[in-house]
């Protein structure tokens, strides 16, 4: 089979490599459609694994059902997530699944950027749902980006009638806007520093778009009526966002560290301000099993709309340029591949 290596953002190469085969409680399943993730082209955290097949936001039909699959068989539509958690250790118990340290070693068999992909029997068992009918190959690849943002607004404890401001109009900041809207959320403000992107948060039902280079504290309370948000929503890793964030949160709030920074990475934190405003300071990564189940759910009932963020569809011949468009963050919001083109 095919499958883009990569080496570096600007050096993604097709190979040929062995097709996998299921072993028992596995599955081996084509690729029909895979999403390039903001994290697939952080070049600080991939280019360490190098060379390697990456893509995680991936959708397909199973071709091969190991020994003792009895959930799946040949010719079921899937969408599968490459971490899964086991469900069983203390970190999982308390809820704390994305550290779990089977979450953390699990992956693809090689990645989504090929032509086949073959699913661990952890995998399997529970991170693999069907896709409903009606539910696209190219809605599928939205499941585990979309998982991954349920699971940060339910960690951020977010209700019908908040407010939300969302610093970064990527892909993911596009997801917490549209998300927030079928939640009922009060209010949603956006922030970016690219036109494009900013008039994609407006479609997408953000009250305000508001330049990243601009006043944004202000604009957040001109248009909240003085008041800050009660989430602001970190998208993005450049550190100017996450000193915002303390400046545009309103009292009780809670900031949302989403996009991860690089290690090493430093700003000045201000402690006053946090203990004095009630602010509360909470991260999330990863979407688990239960989150993976909402969000399909979501994706299916249509409640959040995903098939119009896709921006470009590319052969898996044009893998790197698909990593180029993500990297460039200009005029693109979801590009995907798809290797059978």
């Amino acid at each position: 089979m095919r499958a883009a290596v990569y080496r570096s953002n600007r050096d993604v190469r097709i190979e040929e490599r062995p097709r996998p085969a299921a072993g028992p409680g596995e599955l081996v399943f084509r690729v029909e459609a895979s999403g390039v993730c903001g994290s697939d082209v952080m070049e600080w955290y991939r280019i360490r694994k190098a060379p390697v097949v990456l893509g995680h936001e991936v959708a397909g039909e199973v071709v091969e059902a190991g020994e003792g699959v009895a959930a799946f068989r040949p010719g079921d539509r899937i969408v599968a997530t490459h971490h899964v958690p086991c469900m069983e250790c203390r970190e999982c118990l308390a809820g704390h699944h994305p550290y779990c340290d089977t979450l953390r070693a699990t992956t693809f068999d090689p990645g989504g950027f090929a032509e086949y992909v073959r699913l661990p029997a952890v995998n399997v068992e529970r991170g693999t749902l069907r896709l409903p009918e009606g539910t696209s190959y190219e809605e599928g690849t939205f499941v585990e980006p979309l998982a991954c943002v349920v699971r940060a607004m339910r960690v951020a404890r977010f209700a019908a009638g908040k407010s939300l401001l969302v610093l970064g109009s990527g892909l993911s900041g596009i997801l917490f806007v549209r998300l927030a809207r079928a939640l009922g959320a009060g209010p949603v403000l956006a922030t970016d520093l690219h036109p494009y992107r900013l008039d994609f948060a407006r479609r997408s039902g953000a009250a305000a778009a508001i330049d990243a280079r601009e006043d944004v504290p202000g604009a957040v309370r001109e248009a909240l009526g003085g008041r800050g948000a009660d989430l602001v929503a970190v998208c993005t890793a450049a550190l100017p966002a996450v000193e915002q964030a303390f400046r545009c949160a309103g009292r009780g709030g809670t900031i949302l560290l989403f996009a991860p920074a690089a290690p090493g990475e430093t700003i000045p934190f201000p402690l006053f301000d946090a203990w004095n405003l009630g602010l509360a300071i909470v991260h999330s990564y990863a979407g688990p099993p239960a989150d993976m189940r909402a969000a399909l759910g979501l994706i299916a009932s249509r409640r959040v709309d995903v098939a119009s963020m896709i921006t470009h569809r590319l052969p898996l011949a044009a893998t790197q340029e698909g990593f180029r468009l993500v990297a460039e963050a200009g005029e693109s919001m979801k590009v995907i591949v798809e290797p059978q083109r």
